[in-house]
């Protein structure tokens, strides 16, 4: 038998749920990324060995923010400085990020809690544009007996997630799209934590109307705090669940200088 506490608790019993979305073409983009696109460009029977054996491939387009995705802290500056008060002109020199870039995007294995703002106003979807405030991140987190602390991940949910098969309104370019605030942002940040997420586009309030005109919530996480930030998610299943402390499964590919990287994140909770 093992001696190791957590080879032992995963022999115990693990059941991972899904807290990302399906990467496919045609799904919601935010319009400062490219869209996601794949196609088969060889099919079975294109070519057929000696032996009977066939295979299918396919080419694989998109951003680096499309779909369920890990923002590195190459991905915004303010007033020409990234995390750390590194230059960004100089950083990014060449076309690639030198310092920052997405191959030092941690893989993640931490505590997570989920902060179910939607539950805590007893809606399944906050309302467009809705702004998540510190007060309910507190209340989210007294429904969950739970606080997120040092080195946690927290996920918000607003139930947008439910809208993700519909691209426009998910989108809200018109009606807005709920999300934290700076004060949110804020009380995350004081409490130490390695990196949050959300079920929407940006992470953080879009109001009716303003597009991703600007994103003050990225400044203060990524830029000021260092905090990774996680777009796209669902977290639908988790919440049905009932489970809102859990165990947070994350491994971001290694895109040499990238700015970000698609994600598959997991929650892993006792079987």
């Amino acid at each position: 038998m093992t001696q190791d506490a957590l080879l032992a608790a995963v022999a115990g019993g693990v059941r991972l749920i899904e807290l990302g979305q399906p990467f496919f073409t045609g799904m919601p983009t935010s319009p400062n990324h490219p869209g996601f696109r794949m196609t088969l460009i060889r099919r079975h029977g294109d070519m057929q060995r000696a032996d009977g054996g066939s295979a299918a491939n396919e080419i694989i387009v998109t951003g680096g923010h499309v779909g369920t995705h890990i923002d590195a802290l190459s991905h915004v500056s303010h007033c020409g400085k990234l995390h750390g008060d590194v230059d960004a002109a100089e950083a990014q020199r060449g076309g690639v990020f030198r310092t920052h870039g997405a191959e030092n995007l941690p893989g993640l294995l931490r505590r997570a809690v989920l902060l179910d703002v939607a539950a805590v106003h007893e809606v399944p979807t906050l309302e467009p544009g809705y702004g998540v405030t510190a007060e309910d991140l507190e209340a989210a987190a007294k429904l969950a007996g739970a606080e997120p602390g040092p080195g946690d991940v927290a996920l918000i949910r607003t139930g947008w997630a439910r809208n993700f098969s519909d691209p426009a309104t998910y989108m809200g370019k018109e009606s807005g799209v709920p999300g934290a605030t700076v004060e949110a942002a804020s009380w995350l940040a004081s409490r130490g934590i390695v990196a949050t997420g959300a079920d929407t586009t940006a992470y953080e309030q879009i109001p009716a109307g303003a597009g991703h005109a600007v994103l003050p919530v990225h400044r203060v996480l990524l830029v000021e705090s260092g905090i990774f930030i996680l777009e796209h998610l669902n977290l639908e299943e988790i919440a049905e669940s009932g489970v809102r402390e859990f165990v947070f499964v994350l491994a971001p590919l290694r895109i040499v200088g990238g700015t970000g990287s698609p994600v598959r994140p997991l929650a892993a909770v006792a079987a």
